[in-house]
């Protein structure tokens, strides 16, 4: 859920960034991080132990001046990849307005990646919230190894929706399809965000967007 602060003319958005263990999350992050302007980003916090590489979460806030006479703020997060940090999951997730699912495209990956998205949604669940609910998109990661899940494979797995949501090959170390992932799912918020509170007719101009630029 946004949260709007009248007195600073500010409205943040919270977006998650959700799959298994070492399947790229944090490395979304540090490219994000890296390839925009230092004006217009926060800093980044990891913290890593030796199983997991995000124990906690990644705080990225990025601004960007979209609803008139506001500024919008990003706050982007990971979860912990590892069951263990269930708890940790649950409480990165709460208030979330939108999600970028990071699935790992590697064969013996496939069983992680549709556990994470069953916890992912049965985590929502508790907090009463479904889904279909949250504007969302998923992210086949790591695109350049040899053993890959071909797409459609993957789209048989988490993309089962009547009316799919967008979904995107990437190799985030090389930041191949990161910004094309977060642009999506910040328009999808911003979207859902106008629609909302009668901004306007939901939709968004073509060139609002986070980029390196």
């Amino acid at each position: 859920m946004a949260f709007v602060n009248m007195a600073r003319k500010e409205i943040a958005f919270k977006i998650v960034y959700y799959g298994p263990a070492l399947g790229g999350k944090t490395t979304n992050l540090e490219q994000i991080h890296g390839a925009i302007q230092p004006e217009s980003r926060g800093e980044l916090t990891i913290l890593s132990t030796r199983q997991d590489r995000t124990l906690f979460f990644d705080f990225l806030p990025l601004r960007s001046d979209i609803i008139r006479g506001f500024s919008s703020k990003f706050q982007l997060y990971t979860v912990p990849g590892q069951t263990i940090y269930n708890e940790t999951r649950k409480l990165v997730l709460r208030h979330v307005d939108g999600i970028v699912f990071v699935a790992d495209s590697q064969w013996e990956k496939m069983e992680d990646n549709t556990l994470s998205f069953q916890n992912m949604q049965d985590n929502l669940r508790e907090q009463n919230t479904s889904i279909d609910q949250i504007p969302y998109a998923l992210q086949y990661n790591k695109r350049d190894l040899p053993n890959i899940a071909p797409v459609h494979y993957m789209d048989f797995l988490l993309n089962r929706r009547r009316v799919r949501v967008p979904r995107f090959e990437s190799i985030a170390i090389e930041c191949r399809g990161v910004f094309e992932a977060l642009n999506t799912v910040s328009r999808m918020v911003l979207a859902a965000f106008i629609r909302e509170h009668r901004l306007g007719h939901g939709e968004l101009p073509e060139d609002v967007c986070i980029s390196k630029e």
